[in-house]
């Protein structure tokens, strides 16, 4: 299953689960990562670590760690 990390810029992919759980979990949600969600990566860091993305309007930053947990549909 492809991850939110695998995404390439200017990609969207809509969000399958989270394999997060506590309070991390509940940040992503907050966030507005949840089940059924579009994202799109926009910008990758110099170093390739983090990572934005286009979600619900928003632009947020996630380090490649917190990503790989986030599964996604192409």
């Amino acid at each position: 299953m492809e991850t939110l990390r695998d995404l390439n810029i200017n990609q969207s992919a809509e969000i399958k689960s989270l394999d997060i759980t506590g309070t991390q979990r509940r940040r992503m949600n907050d966030l507005g990562l949840i089940s059924g969600t579009k994202i799109k990566k926009v910008l990758v860091s110099p170093f390739g670590d983090p990572c934005a993305y286009l979600v619900r309007g928003s632009v947020i930053s996630l380090r490649n760690i917190n990503a790989e947990k986030i599964y996604i549909t192409i």
